[in-house]
């Protein structure tokens, strides 16, 4: 059985705290190993690590910090199968879904390397008389990132490949439920010339968690997570002056409209929809077709591909999807679609009974398909995060569209049509942060950002991209004026141009 405890200073320690909880291989049901749950004087010794370290490697100039990252991305690359292997073990999807995850965090660390050009300032000659200013950004100190287990590879590259590349030391707090490999990344970082200290590991739970919304030398905390901790965390962390960017659960829809190629959008939903059995904060888990036909048409294509997906071990490359993550996530999606019965939604497929021989004891799940769901239904309002695809029809765009910017989440939401109008109409209109057109899952490439409204998100920079440069930095101004030879004597007016 595997012990995990933390990764602090350059190497991997035992926990101390006497606490740990068990982690899972989902697609047998059987304990992997148990991680280290650290107590707050873990947190603070990883955080008093990072602060020693820090000022030296803030001094490092950015092509040098991003020769580290240029190193690092060469040694994941070599231990790309074996770690995608061990976050399928871990977190239940299959190993093609294990690689994406991988190669989307890779595409953050890519560029992250950019930082030399991206922590540029601003520079203006003769902003006044014999006066000159400039502007440059200047890390923050020791900050932190609070992580999910849907996504174990991509999301810690995404907090902390930007934070160390512009100077920053790092403490990252990933999901128990599969810490192997944010574990590892962090071994491979110091392989690759990362100083010890400058990126800790410490796993935990909300003692853990606690202890870093609450340290004074965290200047910034990271999190993804559900909307209510994420709310918790934002909350208790800015009230203690941290800079912080939280993200939050999604209901995501897909508007189908009437001239859509229905088989382009049947295919995209099952994609969106039960990849990764449903546990992405980007999946499709609502469809909202325009108009009685439209949905009639679109249902005839979703059941039989629904009833064929083969779900199967993270390990069998022809599987459409694996487990889900733990036996009690099993239990709550489940109980979901029984309020969705109860509710009076029409359960066209029901893959709750679904078993996989010899694999009896495994967290499986059919996919379910729900028609007829109305927005005042818990299946609609809540975030199931599991194989649930639910139908809600629309009798024309504008409820269609009033339906997805109504919704108390914002993250992603889809219009497949072949109407530039319409299309144009909806990007524009949609109260939703990330839109994609004829693309089911819009999660923008790693030089844009990602982020979304309302309560799918908390604070008001977004992940990668531009915003992360801005939020792991601090702009400082500076104003010059050399002698000239003349004296004016004191001046007791504010300065102007």
């Amino acid at each position: 059985m595997v012990e995990i405890g933390h990764f602090i200073g350059g190497r991997r320690v035992a926990g101390r705290s006497g606490r740990s909880a068990e982690f899972f291989k989902p697609m047998t049901g059987e304990v992997q190993g148990t991680v280290a749950l650290a107590s707050a004087e873990e947190v603070r010794q990883a955080v008093l690590d990072a602060a020693a370290a820090q000022p030296a490697w803030a001094a490092q100039n950015p092509q040098r910090r991003a020769r580290v990252l240029i190193r690092f991305l060469d040694l994941v690359r070599k231990e790309f199968d074996s770690l995608a292997e061990m976050l399928a073990l871990e977190h239940g999807k299959t190993i093609p879904d294990a690689r994406g995850d991988i190669q989307r965090g890779i595409d953050v660390v890519e560029f992250a390397i950019g930082v030399p050009h991206l922590m540029k300032g601003e520079f203006t000659e003769g902003a006044g008389p014999a006066i000159d200013m400039y502007s440059m950004r200047q890390p923050l100190g020791v900050v932190a990132g609070i992580t999910p287990f849907n996504f174990p590879a991509m999301i810690p590259m995404w907090k902390f490949a930007p934070a160390i590349a512009c100077g920053n030391a790092f403490i990252l707090k990933p999901s128990e439920r599969d810490p192997g490999v944010p574990m590892r990344l962090a071994e491979l970082m110091i392989e690759a010339g990362l100083p010890a200290g400058i990126l800790n590991v410490v796993n935990g739970d909300k003692v853990a968690v606690d202890a870093i919304l609450d340290d004074p030398d965290i200047r910034a905390v990271g999190f993804v997570g559900s909307s209510a901790i994420a709310e918790y965390v934002y909350g208790r962390a800015a009230t203690r002056g941290k800079r912080v960017h939280c993200f939050g659960g999604a209901k995501n829809h897909m508007v189908i409209m009437p001239d859509a190629d229905m088989d382009q959008a049947a295919d995209a939903l099952i994609g969106a929809g039960y990849g990764s059995a449903g546990e992405r904060c980007m999946a499709v888990s609502v469809a909202v077709p325009v108009g009685e036909r439209t949905a009639d048409r679109l249902i005839e294509r979703l059941v039989p591909r629904i009833e064929n997906l083969k779900i199967g071990p993270s390990t069998d490359p022809d599987a459409d999807f694996g487990p889900l993550v733990t036996r009690q996530h099993l239990q709550k999606v489940k109980d979901y679609v029984e309020i969705g019965v109860k509710e009076g939604a029409e359960l066209l497929v029901d893959g709750r009974g679904f078993s996989l021989q010899g694999y009896e004891n495994g967290f499986y799940m059919g996919a379910c398909l729900f028609d007829r769901v109305t927005r005042d239904m818990r299946i609609y309002r809540e975030e199931i995060f599991g194989p649930v695809l639910s139908v809600v029809r629309a009798q024309s765009y504008d409820e269609a569209l009033a339906l997805v910017s109504d919704h108390e989440y914002g993250n992603g939401t889809a219009i497949f049509t072949r109407d530039g109008d319409a299309a144009r109409d909806f990007a524009s209109k949609v109260q939703v942060g990330m839109v994609g057109v004829n693309v089911p899952i819009p999660v923008p490439l790693a030089y844009y950002t990602f982020g979304g409204w309302k309560r799918s998100a908390f604070g008001d920079l977004n992940q990668y991209g531009p915003d992360s440069i801005r939020f792991y930095t601090k702009t400082k101004t500076v104003t010059t004026r050399w002698p000239s030879g003349i004296r004016k004597g004191a001046e007791f007016a504010m300065p102007t141009s």
